[in-house]
């Protein structure tokens, strides 16, 4: 460890989260803090934050496949016309996390982002909308002041809004970990290899309207 950082087997640092364990070094590297501007992927992720509520990522990370399989590749279109028997199917999916509040959840959620873009445009500008401001964010992201942020006023207003327009299971430490998965923040912290490499990629990204 040095400065919060865990060293991998290739010899450079990283934050301490992923453990050095292959899929989810991967998935730091790869696609944390990146973002996102589909819909369909938006929604996966809001989805899969509100299943991991109570677990940990790495237990959803490893059964995203079989969520995909699951609920039609996050094609909410789709998601929003499930039915009772559509419940009683994924609860007795081994391959999932079977929570009926969860699963219905879901299916709930995936007919209220229906509405949204029928009122919005899109999920991604709407969701874009709640990109905390450069002044909104600490000084330096080092490993202390990042432990602080399990959520903020930016993840709290996004989860006034969405719980006002029906949503469940989207509370702000949930969307907060939904912000930094999808790259409305770069929360890799100071002296990760990949931090800049996702910054420059938040930089060219062309936020949605």
């Amino acid at each position: 460890m040095s400065d919060g950082l865990i060293e991998g087997a290739d010899g450079k640092l990283r934050c301490p989260w992923h453990g050095n364990q292959p899929d989810y070094l991967a998935y730091h590297d790869q696609e944390w803090g990146r973002p996102v501007g589909d819909d369909r992927r938006l929604f996966e992720k809001i989805v899969l934050e509100g299943f991991q509520s109570g677990l940990s990522w790495l237990t959803i990370l490893r059964k995203r496949e079989n969520f995909r399989a699951a609920f039609a590749e996050f094609d909410f279109e789709t998601v929003a016309s499930f039915g009772d028997a559509d419940v009683e199917r994924l609860l007795g999916d081994a391959g999932i996390i079977r929570h009926r509040r969860k699963i219905e959840s879901a299916i709930n959620n995936a007919r209220r982002a229906r509405e949204l873009v029928d009122a919005e445009g899109s999920l991604a500008a709407f969701l874009w909308r709640f990109e905390p401001l450069a002044a909104e964010r600490p000084d330096r992201l080092d490993w202390e002041s990042l432990r602080t942020l399990a959520q903020t006023e930016r993840s709290t207003a996004l989860s006034k809004e969405l719980k006002r327009r029906g949503w469940s299971f989207v509370g702000p430490t949930t969307l907060y970990a939904f912000m930094q998965a999808v790259g409305l923040v770069n929360d890799h912290a100071e002296g990760c290899c990949v931090r800049a490499e996702v910054e420059a990629e938040r930089q060219a990204f062309r936020r949605p309207t």
